[in-house]
């Protein structure tokens, strides 16, 4: 008894280390992925198809796990036994295909919405995403909610709704009002379609007919990346992007070279953003993916107001403020949810220790 009870400890423990792990490489995608975008754009790139392609042309660097954990396989398999490359089966693929061209598309509007608005007005909005992954997550997963992570939605929702009716002020210079506002509408739908692909992914675990470990979670990462970088391709072959790449990096302000380092990271920055969100989703769920992309949220805002002196109004404060509250709403009814379950287990285990006396 006390063997099985270490081994669930330990078990639990590397679950909640690897769960850490994810969240700080989500942590390093989520805030650099938007600062480096927007770098491109402010020195000078033009180019929305191909800052889009560049969110998950990284792709190949999956190999390098894949290829670490196939060793391992083989290895710890045996002789006797044929080790496979590739867990991933046909049904599972075509999901994560379908899923992919959906990201594709999510990567489009995020890039022009990126390219038309300030950083920190763009990540506010994006904090939205919390109220669409928790209502797709109803509706998909049956996640259940209670009155703090219902009242973190409504805050979200609030707060996006302030700042978008004072979106005039943060306007970048040289840029229309129907620019803009285009940017803000596409971004915010671009929050509720990643609202929707995150549960989306839970849900395609829990009908994949195949045990799910990390290593075909990778699988599914990179056909998902692959799929929507060809549905990007496809975009940047209709507006001739790749023809414009020479001549943009010839003109970027920062200089050829240093360009192609932007891009080189941006790539780079996005694929830690894809591999960490896929990760909270495996070892917790779509909804805590969605809580940690808003915590996040204060350090984006920061960032950019110390690297692109972005203007930082009262409008934005009061966003960010009901942002953080709803978070904190929720990581206390966690908390609170968590504590109770956690007294009932052992109310429970109490009464089923304590004998019964005959009379």
């Amino acid at each position: 008894m006390d063997t099985a009870n270490t081994e669930t400890q330990t078990n639990t423990g590397m679950k909640k280390a690897l769960l850490g792990l994810n969240c700080i490489i989500l942590a390093i995608g989520n805030c650099g992925g938007p600062l480096v975008m927007r770098l491109y754009f402010i020195r000078g790139g033009k180019r929305i198809w191909f800052s889009s392609w560049l969110q998950t042309v990284g792709w190949p660097i999956i190999f390098i796990p894949l290829t670490i954990a196939y060793i391992h396989r083989r290895k710890t398999g045996g002789s006797t036994t044929k080790t496979q490359f590739f867990l991933m089966k046909p049904r599972l693929f075509i999901a994560s295909a379908t899923i992919g061209v959906l990201t594709g598309l999510d990567d489009y509007l995020t890039a022009y919405g990126v390219a038309k608005l300030p950083v920190s007005t763009s990540s506010l909005i994006i904090a939205t995403q919390l109220a669409f992954t928790a209502g797709f997550a109803f509706l998909l997963v049956k996640q259940k909610f209670t009155g703090y992570s219902i009242n973190a939605v409504v805050l979200l929702t609030v707060g996006a709704v302030i700042l978008g009716l004072h979106t005039s002020s943060d306007r970048p210079e040289g840029e229309s009002k129907k620019e803009y506002l285009l940017g803000f509408f596409l971004i915010l739908v671009a929050s509720a379609l990643y609202g929707f692909i995150l549960p989306l992914v839970e849900y395609m675990y829990s009908k994949a007919k195949q045990a799910i470990t990390y290593t075909l979670v990778l699988e599914i990462q990179m056909v998902m990346c692959f799929f929507a970088t060809a549905f990007c391709t496809v975009g940047m072959l209709i507006n001739n992007d790749f023809q414009a790449i020479s001549r943009e990096a010839e003109e970027y302000e920062l200089g050829e070279d240093k360009y192609y380092l932007v891009v080189v990271w941006n790539a780079i920055v996005w694929q830690c953003f894809f591999l960490g969100s896929i990760g909270v989703i495996f070892y917790s769920s779509s909804l805590l993916s969605g809580i940690v992309l808003t915590f996040l949220l204060p350090v984006t805002e920061v960032l950019a107001v110390i690297f692109y002196h972005e203007k930082f109004q009262a409008e934005k404060g009061v966003s960010l403020f009901l942002s953080l509250w709803g978070f904190i709403s929720y990581f206390y009814g966690e908390i609170k949810h968590g504590t109770n379950k956690k007294n009932d287990k052992h109310d429970s285990s109490q009464t089923e220790m304590t004998p019964t006396v005959v009379p």
